[in-house]
């Protein structure tokens, strides 16, 4: 891929950028926001539960992150997506 890069052209590569500026969508976001807030929970209630000793209380912290940080993470994603810098 990265060879294939080096050799387009430059209109051929700013074709491939418009293509891949629309490329990402909501629901890309969503599957992404909740894969990485599992592998975040998991962690929060291990660390919960190694601070508290126990299991009901780490539960509901995660619970509570789990939610939270799903919401802020796909309009944080949302909002990146829509900054053309770096792309």
């Amino acid at each position: 891929m990265i060879v294939d890069q080096l050799v387009l052209s430059k209109k051929e590569s700013k074709t491939k950028y418009e293509a891949d500026k629309k490329s990402e969508r909501p629901i890309r976001s969503v599957a992404k926001a909740v894969s990485w807030r599992v592998i975040g929970t998991l962690d929060t209630l291990l660390i919960s539960y190694i601070l508290t000793g126990e299991v009901a209380i780490a539960a509901s912290i995660a619970s509570i992150d789990f939610i939270t940080k799903m919401f802020l993470y796909f309009f944080h994603e949302r909002l990146w997506n829509k900054i053309n810098w770096g792309k």
